[in-house]
């Protein structure tokens, strides 16, 4: 069983705005009511541990905080290539061995990997140009970090931000 609820967007596309259901691989239609699916939207598919791998569409530009936070069997997943934003803490306690990011992705938000455990391999496309603080901050297996000679990446984006108390 498969789920989805959506949202109008004030652009004319759709948003899904939630998720109801327990198989492993997830498909995300591309369209409702005939108009494209450009978001996915905040906490959508956390805490599903079932989840191996989801297809999201091509026409997805935007993907929401805490959009996987603790998938930790998700193992495949395919990143559209229109894919321009990423809020923080998109894969954060999931469990991706590697992604690649696509080309007109800009950045990576404070928190996008956060305590990704399984997580060792990361390409990052053309387009990239910054990588937050606290990205990648609990990604113990990271071993492989690809990008371009001009992304700026913060002195911290391998730490874990501490609070003070």
């Amino acid at each position: 069983m498969q789920e989805f609820t959506y949202k109008l967007m004030e652009n004319g596309t759709y948003c899904v705005s939630g998720y109801q259901g327990d198989e492993a691989e997830v498909t995300i239609p591309d369209t409702y009511n005939e108009i494209p699916v450009t978001v996915l939207f905040d906490q959508l598919f956390a805490g599903h541990a079932e989840i191996t791998s989801v297809r999201i569409p091509e026409t997805v530009t935007d993907l929401g905080e805490f959009l996987f936070d603790g998938c930790v069997n998700l193992h495949h997943l395919d990143l559209p290539a229109g894919l321009t934003s990423l809020w923080g803490y998109t894969f954060a306690r999931c469990g991706l061995e590697e992604i690649i990011l696509p080309d007109k992705l800009a950045s990576l938000p404070p928190f996008a990997f956060k305590d990704c455990k399984q997580l060792k391999r990361v390409v990052c496309g053309k387009g990239m140009k910054k990588i937050y603080a606290w990205v990648f901050g609990g990604c113990d297996q990271l071993k492989e970090l690809n990008f371009g000679p001009n992304v700026q990446i913060s002195p911290e984006a391998f730490q874990t931000k501490v609070l003070n108390t």
